[in-house]
């Protein structure tokens, strides 16, 4: 498989299909990202394909291993905040976003499954912006610390911090709701 760097060097050369290989390999997740922030899908698609144009349009070199995501997400990042800035969208309750059910057979994991991915999200929407942001890219979209503290602009031990005290505080919110853990 083809690094994300070397698909965008290919791309900068004129094969224009890297361009593809990378939009596919990061648009459907970095929509998610975006639709966290707006909760508006169709202006999060939107959003994800400016972020991809902006990256393209400049033609930076981008070197190291991580670095295209990293530099992709934060450009994503700084149009989703001067979108919501510009159009001063709030954070809507995960309770409006539609949930689709499965096929019969699995209708109950599926549903148990959704209930807790529902309760996770509702709880991550009630963290402190920067706590939320960095779970977001550590834990769900597996970054490094070092890539994410690229994104958000602060320190690998400042993302650590974040990540341990958005883990604590999520962890309190879902007690209070009535979370329990499987592992205690």
């Amino acid at each position: 498989m083809i690094s994300d760097e070397m698909a965008y060097r290919q791309y900068l050369d004129g094969k224009e299909e890297s361009a593809d290989i990378l939009v596919e390999r990061y648009g459907d997740a970095l929509t998610y990202y975006i639709n966290g922030y707006i909760h508006d899908i169709h202006e999060s698609e939107d959003l994800m394909i400016e972020a991809f144009a902006q990256i393209f349009a400049k033609e930076r070199p981008i070197d190291g291993k991580g670095s295209f995501r990293a530099y992709l997400y934060k450009t994503a990042r700084n149009l989703t905040i001067r979108h919501r800035q510009k159009h001063k969208l709030w954070f809507l309750c995960l309770d409006e976003v539609d949930f689709e059910l499965p096929g019969e057979e699995l209708v109950d994991a599926k549903l148990l499954q959704s209930e807790r991915e529902q309760h996770l999200y509702e709880g991550m929407a009630n963290l402190k912006t920067e706590y939320r942001e960095a779970l977001y890219l550590v834990s769900l979209e597996g970054m490094s610390y070092r890539e994410a503290a690229r994104i958000l602009g602060k320190s690998e031990q400042q993302i650590t911090n974040l990540v341990h005290r958005g883990k604590k505080s999520l962890k309190k919110i879902l007690e209070e709701r009535g979370f329990i853990y499987a592992d205690e």
